[in-house]
């Protein structure tokens, strides 16, 4: 299964992707939602892949952002059965502008827990691929996290659109001794191996959409990094929240939250 989908998600790139690459006209995209655009791309490769998944795991269902974006009722019951999340196109918006950073997405869900995860770059043709216990691999080659640098040498990012105010001050007057703090890449499936290749040390997420995380926080843990809540507790897919903490390494988790989130949650 690991290797049908994958070249499935290479064929739905070559065919209604790539061709479309730098060459969208203005009829091609349309306001999704206030400040998020869809593209004919977006909504025709998860028509491809939701045709083509069903048929991979008869009894599963495809459950793609799109799709939810015009019934969000799709989203109930995530948490039972066999369930793929799909994201077509992630990082419309670096799509539109002409960016090669962008990513199509795939998670397998078994009773909510994510099994399996593809993260292919379409323009690149570098696939992340990881399953639950058997590690990450990059273009059919294992891969691991590095050790993380100290305190003073971090890089990472802080995506602020979404963070309340109040917060997005307290984190990024905290990190202010970090080397650099990074505005983020308007793709998930591009910042999760950003930190697992050492490009970056950390992200710190406030939106936490299923197809947005699912595929990258099993491949960042499968390489031996980790992912969770500001709390500590475990990114589900299935459930509904806010704020995720991505970082290289389980050490550099602690020692993130100790800084950052610590104080707040010993007040609530």
């Amino acid at each position: 299964m690991i290797d049908e989908v994958s070249l499935l998600l290479r064929e739905v790139a070559e065919q209604v992707i790539l061709p479309r690459f730098k060459r969208l006209t203005e009829g091609d995209i349309r306001l999704k939602s206030p400040g998020e655009d869809v593209t004919i791309a977006d909504e025709e490769a998860e028509r491809l892949l939701t045709i083509a998944l069903s048929e991979i795991a008869p009894g599963s269902i495809v459950v793609g952002e799109e799709a939810v974006a015009r019934r969000p009722d799709r989203l109930a019951g995530i948490a039972t059965g066999t369930v793929w999340l799909v994201d077509p196109l992630d990082g419309t918006t670096n799509f539109i502008e002409g960016s090669a950073c962008f990513s199509t997405m795939v998670a397998m869900l078994r009773d909510g827990e994510v099994v399996a995860s593809w993260m292919l770059s379409p323009a690149t043709g570098i696939l992340q691929v990881a399953e639950k216990g058997s590690g990450a691999q990059v273009n059919g080659r294992p891969v691991r996290c590095g050790v993380s640098p100290p305190w003073e040498e971090l890089r990472g990012s802080v995506l602020t659109r979404f963070l309340p105010a109040e917060l997005r001050t307290n984190i990024l007057g905290k990190m202010g001794t970090c080397r650099e703090i990074l505005p983020g890449l308007r793709c998930a499936g591009e910042e999760y191996p950003a930190i697992v290749r050492g490009m970056q040390n950390f992200s710190v997420y406030w939106r936490t959409l299923p197809w947005d995380h699912a595929a990258g926080v099993l491949f960042l843990e499968e390489a031996g990094g980790k992912a969770a809540r500001f709390d500590g507790r475990p990114y589900k897919p299935a459930e509904q929240g806010f704020g995720l903490l991505a970082a290289q390494t389980a050490e550099l988790w602690s020692e993130l939250y100790s800084k950052l989130f610590a104080e707040i949650d010993s007040q609530t």
